[in-house]
């Protein structure tokens, strides 16, 4: 009788739509608890029972309950989980089977089963898998967390593991692309010149086998250079469609991480029939690019070729050559050429410095592994004068590029970075007025204005405030129609001097070829490609970087244990602490508020201004340089654990 009492349910659903209640996303801790963030930032304490219901990074409905001040949530309706797939760890425990996330803040024994295609006795415990969540307590008719195993990524034993585990959490590939035995030039209608008598040149890393770039440079009596720009061509063997091509679309980029390349086209292709090596006659596009002596691009042209290289050069040497240091040196003809690419260099970084924008010296740190994966050592490698040789050389060539395709065709695949996005610019405005730097909405939104703003702010030389503002700036993205490089301070950029390793630069090679074919360009890229491109890139960076840091706890493991002394660049400062990046090696280390002293009430973090007081003095800001001593290297986390030092 009660079931049916019209009254009851009545007075069941206004007690309900009077019980305030939120929504927003899971935050779980390591200590049992966690908390409800709401999109506008308001944050509930969500219990340890409550807890169980729920899993880091869903989305819920919760009600809210309140005891004098104080407030807590329970979650009661999931409406989007934040774990479907995953990357877990096997338990196996007395016949049974469960599998532990492998995430910072979560604990979760989660009962599994193994998909029917996967032979049971094949995954022991401490195993690595893909697993995927198929009950949640939140959802109807479910009552408790169940998972299926759907992958075995490696063995617990594996040394592979930071590599197999990483690329697997990214859903990336493992391997290279399977290469055909017959790979026929595909030239109908392209006329190629013959310039493998011009002495061209590569500079790469002594290592490096997939070399997609060759230069030719030759001084002009007005003081100006004609630069010739050879590009491996790839598509010259790859036809549109090809299985070949179909798999490099989909893997859109070659994945870069220490101690192992995973290329996107068959390494058949990228090391070798591609690939511009000494002495080996190869298919190129070319272009050929007039630089004036103030460093100021004027004509190009685009043509098909094959070009010879006719030196292999490592970056090192060349540099020490052009410093007057060590023994190396190179043919008469090679080195009158650097001399002249040297001189084309420093005009049109001066150039960029006075029309565009150029790029901050930043170190890369290699790692240097044996053949088990173990770090042997990192090593530090500037930006030295040959590093910067070939990055003038294809940034002018990239834009020769995107003036070629939104001249001709008017759609292609353009790198397109504005410094804010219209939504944050009014935000940034409000910031830099709070500095007492007045700046008008157009200095921030229109790539002129923006390129002087930033020549200003750069000549104040104030890490905090650059820190500060890059949290207002937007990403690069990858777009079908030209647009505003802010980063670079060019008005278009699209690249093509990459073909091996990316999938755009062959995009855009086709359609240059089919502009010199006289053929009709075809439809402009799709918005899905577009977006693929973008969010593979952004896949690979997560990837390389989760490999190194993996790499980094292993490394210094040892010198957490001696808590060994490190200088350190503040780079993020959060509600519970800060986060260093090490000078001397790129690692980078999280320092939690009770680090900074014994007593937390004392220790007031302003995360949205990147500043922390001790005992109501300022210590530390985003941009400082500190001095911190390791104090914990977390291999199941992958992070290490400092304290400030001084």
């Amino acid at each position: 009788m009660l079931q049916n009492n019209s009254a009851l349910a009545q007075l069941k659903q206004q007690i309900r739509s009077n019980t305030p209640r939120v929504e927003g996303v899971i935050k779980a801790t390591d200590r049992g608890f966690g908390f409800l963030e709401t999109d506008d930032g308001e944050s509930y304490f969500v219990p340890p029972p409550a807890m169980k219901l729920v899993l880091h990074g869903d989305r819920v409905e919760a009600v809210v309950h309140e005891e004098g001040d104080k407030k807590s949530v329970e979650p009661e309706k999931l409406l989007e989980t934040g774990m479907e797939r995953f990357i877990a760890r096997v338990q196996k425990r007395e016949g049974r089977l469960a599998v532990v996330p492998d995430h910072p803040v979560m604990k979760n024994v989660l009962k599994a089963r193994i998909k029917r295609s996967l032979d049971e006795d094949s995954i022991g415990d401490g195993d690595w898998v893909v697993a995927r969540l198929v009950r949640h307590p939140l959802k109807p008719d479910d009552r408790a967390f169940f998972t299926q195993i759907d992958e075995l990524v490696a063995k617990t034993d594996d040394p592979a593991v930071p590599w197999r585990v990483t690329l697997a959490r990214h859903a990336l590939e493992q391997e290279c692309p399977d290469a055909g035995d017959d790979w026929p030039l595909l030239d109908e209608g392209l006329e190629r010149e013959d310039l493998t008598a011009e002495p061209f040149f590569t500079i790469d890393g002594e290592k490096t086998r997939d070399m997609d770039d060759a230069l030719r440079i030759r001084s002009r009596e007005d003081g100006g250079w004609s630069l010739t720009v050879a590009i491996a061509d790839p598509t010259a063997y790859v036809e549109e469609g090809h299985a070949a091509d179909l798999e490099a679309r989909t893997r859109a980029f070659t994945v870069y991480l220490p101690g192992q390349n995973v290329t996107m086209l068959p390494e058949q292709l990228a090391d070798d029939l591609c690939s511009l090596w000494e002495g080996k006659d190869r298919p190129v596009l070319a272009c050929t690019l007039e630089v004036g002596a103030d460093g100021s691009l004027g004509d190009y042209r685009f043509f098909a070729a094959t070009a010879r290289s006719h030196a292999k050069l490592a970056y090192d040497w060349v540099s020490d050559w052009l410093e007057g240091q060590g023994d190396w040196a190179p043919a008469d003809d090679i080195g009158e050429q650097l001399k002249a690419l040297e001189a084309m260099t420093e005009a049109r970084s001066a150039w960029r410095a006075a029309h565009a924008l150029v790029f901050k010296d930043r170190p890369d740190f290699v790692f240097d592994l044996d053949e088990a994966g173990n770090v042997l050592d990192i090593r530090t490698e500037h930006r030295r004068i040959a590093n910067r040789m070939i990055e003038e050389s294809m940034v002018a060539a990239n834009a020769c590029c995107a003036d070629f395709l939104a001249r001709h065709i008017g759609h292609g695949i353009f790198n397109v970075h504005r410094a804010f996005e219209p939504e944050k610019a009014e935000a940034a405005q409000e910031f830099l007025a709070g500095q007492d730097i007045q700046v008008e909405r157009e200095q921030l939104t229109e790539l002129p204005r923006y390129t002087e703003l930033k020549r200003e702010l750069e000549g104040r030389d104030d890490a905090w405030l650059d820190a500060r503002l890059r949290r207002f700036q937007g990403f690069t993205s990858m777009s079908a129609q030209p647009g505003p490089h802010f980063g670079l301070g060019l008005s278009a950029y699209a690249t093509w001097t990459s073909p091996i390793r990316k999938y755009g630069d062959m995009v855009n090679h086709r359609l240059i070829k089919r502009v010199l074919k006289g053929e009709q360009a075809p439809a402009e890229a799709s918005q899905q490609l577009t977006e693929q491109l973008t969010e593979r890139r952004r896949l690979n960076r997560m990837a390389e970087r989760d490999v190194k840091d993996w790499l980094y706890v292993r490394y210094l493991t040892p010198a957490a244990e001696a808590q060994q002394t490190f200088e350190a660049e503040i780079v993020n400062v959060n509600r519970g602490g800060m986060r260093v990046r090490l000078v001397a090696n790129g690692a980078t280390a999280f320092i939690p508020a009770p680090m900074m002293h014994s007593d937390r009430t004392k220790v007031v973090i302003d995360d949205k201004e990147g500043r922390i007081q001790i005992e109501g003095e300022e210590r530390f800001k985003l941009g400082d340089i500190i001095q911190v001593a390791l104090t914990e290297a977390r291999e199941e986390t992958r992070s290490l654990v400092g304290r400030p030092a001084d």
